[in-house]
């Protein structure tokens, strides 16, 4: 078997460090998951350094320092590496998200506290915003429609408006087309390099998302609060 000493093992996380050479005692069910630990790490790093279209297998699996026959125990592609990475990235921040606004009472200040965490995180994590947002939409359309999939689950936070008091009605499809105008605009802020300056849009966010419910005078002054 090929040497699975790393190049470049001080850039991955501490969790993820490599493991011990030889019999190193292990339970099985560690080293599986160490294993594909280090393969999401490496995915997330390769396809920030190269983009998805340029990243190859071996790329991954230099930068895991594991070897391709690991590689292969837990994906059967390049795509799959892809997907799987991309999916436990999102489902953290989705989690946040909807954490953050469940935690609120008045529908409008959940949905401040949503954006506002979402924005947060991109802004703290850059690389793993590049991943989550931009990447999905240039790795073809399989994955491009995962991805739009997930970014519609948000819509029914915005739909949930629909039911407060004095609340306006706005057409239906209305919150998908909200939500997708929120993505692009984070796109084109990080594609221009300003993902860590995410969080000075939340008020501009919040004056789109909020005006098709409440009305501009209204959105504008939560937007401002």
């Amino acid at each position: 078997m090929a040497s699975e000493t790393p190049d470049n093992d001080a850039s991955l996380p501490p969790q993820l460090a490599r493991l011990p050479s030889g019999r190193h005692g292990l339970p099985r069910e560690f080293v599986a998951a160490n294993h594909r630990d280090r393969l999401v790490a490496a995915c997330v790093q390769e396809v920030n350094r190269r983009g998805y279209a340029d990243m190859t297998v071996a790329d991954i699996i230099k930068t895991a320092a594991v070897s391709r026959r690991t590689f292969y125990e837990f994906f059967d592609s390049k795509e799959a590496c892809f997907l799987a990475t991309y999916d436990l990235v999102f489902s953290h921040v989705a989690g946040l998200v909807f954490a953050a606004y469940e935690a609120e009472d008045v529908w409008a200040q959940k949905v401040r506290a949503g954006i506002a965490v979402l924005l947060q995180f991109f802004a703290d994590e850059p690389l793993l915003a590049h991943l989550c947002m931009v990447e999905p939409l240039a790795a073809g359309p399989p994955i491009a429609d995962h991805h739009r999939q997930g970014v519609g689950g948000f819509a029914a936070m915005l739909d949930a408006g629909r039911e407060v008091e004095g609340a306006e009605a706005p057409p239906e499809g209305t919150a998908d087309a909200v939500v997708a105008g929120v993505a692009s605009l984070i796109i084109q802020r990080i594609l221009g390099g300003e993902a860590e300056q995410l969080e000075d849009l939340l008020p501009d966010i919040l004056i789109s998302v909020l005006t098709p419910y409440l009305g501009p005078a209204e959105a504008e002054r939560i937007a401002r609060e």
